[in-house]
């Protein structure tokens, strides 16, 4: 009796899995025999699911089971992907040239791929065409030449609502279950950023508002790879708005704050945006930005950080501007032309600049010989450099540090080290700037940020 219940729900879980399964297939003659991955979105991830060589015939075709929508892709070997809608019971059906020609791609079977083909050609013209009227509207409403003209600046803002409402009525009539219902005014704010701020400021406001209604844990946006888009493109807008940059900071600590107010309910979402967008702010150089939200995070009680990132904000709270930092004493293996110095108090300079790197670390060797080149350009203007190797053996230390003009010191304590433990070092490289006082003048993010600093500070 037991082998037959066995057998019965081994049936039953076979039968669902077919019922489940969901095709994707597609004939493109004229590739046949390349490769294409199919793969979908997990966040900030885009990982692959499966991939197929093209027959002779040039067909393909994937089994997948997707037990909530999402956004799936195609990609071939010129890397440009395909995007599609993966929904429960939507068999999809492709054919076409290839499938980085777009505009040649005809989907034969699933509803919701073929609206979205419709709106993908149709979307990008109404952008241009509403672009185009708003120039007009401008010369129409600032030249004196035309202002007189009421009939054709009536026109254009007749034909602009008219675009916009074709626009809103497409979504409006999809389906109120479907997928695509959800990510097309998604996809449209993400891509319409750079349109706004070049020829339509005055949708900035309400466009910045959008993002900051976004909820960036909802399943369905990690799903749709727009994740990253959508907290780029936000961020973005923020620093090309027009404003002063104290401005900027404002809104981009506004911007923080509400994202953090969904954010902190999920502790994967949570870890997962906020290392994403603390990476972006630092390498846009907005640092005021960075340690708010740093502090944010870490100020924040409810939720549990993972270490690597604690650790990477931690940095903000220990090491941020204005802190002093940590004197460091140069005990043993140190390469060092001044025999006078034995920490780091006894440099005597205007400023100096504490470098963390490896010999191991691969952005360390472009870096590093930078750091050397411009030193005695850096010297001759009261900057002195440091340099805290990571390294584990006295022969890895002096064989990457040898050819440096300035001090080298290394304990060989790797991440462990006295040094490096106490100025809260998460990655190589890592810079501070401090003055005569160790006063913690500035994190460069990278070399030429920080020649730059010493062209403009130390004329």
């Amino acid at each position: 009796m037991k082998e037959v219940k066995y057998i019965l729900a081994w049936l039953i879980g076979i039968n669902t899995l077919l019922i489940d399964a969901q095709t994707l297939s597609g004939n493109f003659a004229s590739m046949a025999g390349e490769w294409v991955r199919f793969g979908t979105f997990q966040g900030i991830q885009s990982p692959v699911l499966d991939s197929a060589r093209i027959d002779v015939n040039g067909a393909f075709s994937f089994t997948f089971k997707t037990d909530k929508p999402a956004i799936g892709y195609l990609v071939t070997a010129e890397n440009k992907p395909y995007f599609l809608i993966l929904d429960k019971n939507e068999k999809i059906q492709l054919k076409g040239e290839r499938l980085t020609l777009t505009e040649g791609v005809t989907v034969l079977e699933g509803r919701q791929n073929q609206a979205f083909g419709i709106y993908a050609a149709e979307h990008p013209r109404r952008e241009q065409a509403l672009s185009a009227w708003g120039f007009l509207e401008k010369i129409y409403s600032r030249d004196s030449l035309f202002s007189v003209q009421k009939t054709p600046s009536v026109a254009i803002q007749t034909e602009k609502a008219r675009i916009a409402r074709e626009d809103q009525d497409f979504i409006a009539k999809l389906p109120f279950e479907w997928y695509l219902r959800w990510y097309l005014p998604i996809r449209r704010l993400v891509s319409d950023v750079s349109t706004i701020a070049q020829y339509r400021t005055e949708e900035i406001p309400k466009t910045i508002s959008t993002f900051r209604k976004m909820d960036y844990c909802d399943e369905r946006l990690f799903r749709s790879g727009l994740l990253k888009d959508a907290i780029e493109s936000h961020f973005w807008l923020l620093e090309n708005s027009g404003g002063s940059l104290d401005i900027v900071y404002r809104e981009m600590k506004i911007s923080i704050d509400s994202m953090l107010l969904h954010l902190v309910k999920n502790e994967s979402r949570l870890n997962e945006v906020t290392d994403y967008l603390f990476d972006l702010l630092e390498r846009h150089s907005l640092f005021q930005a960075s340690e708010y939200l740093a502090l944010k995070v870490l100020n924040e009680s409810s939720c549990t950080l993972n270490s690597d990132l604690a650790k990477q904000l931690e940095t903000y709270r220990a090491m941020k501007k204005g802190n002093i930092a940590p004197d460091i004493e140069f005990k043993v293996n140190v390469r060092n032309s001044q025999t006078n110095i034995k920490k780091l108090s006894d440099i005597k300079s205007k400023y100096t600049l504490v470098v963390f790197g490896a010999g191991w670390c691969e952005t360390c060797k472009d870096e590093l010989p930078k750091i050397s080149n411009l030193y005695p350009k850096w010297k001759a203007k009261g900057l002195e450099v440091v340099f805290i190797s990571l390294d584990e053996t006295k022969e890895a230390f002096e064989r990457f540090s040898q050819p440096f003009p300035f001090i080298s010191y290394c304990d060989y304590g790797k991440w462990n080290g006295p040094v490096v433990t106490s100025y809260f070092v998460f990655g190589t490289p890592t810079l501070f700037l401090l003055d005569a006082k160790r006063e913690i003048v500035l994190r460069p993010v990278s070399v030429t940020q920080m020649d730059t600093w010493v062209d403009w500070y130390l004329k």
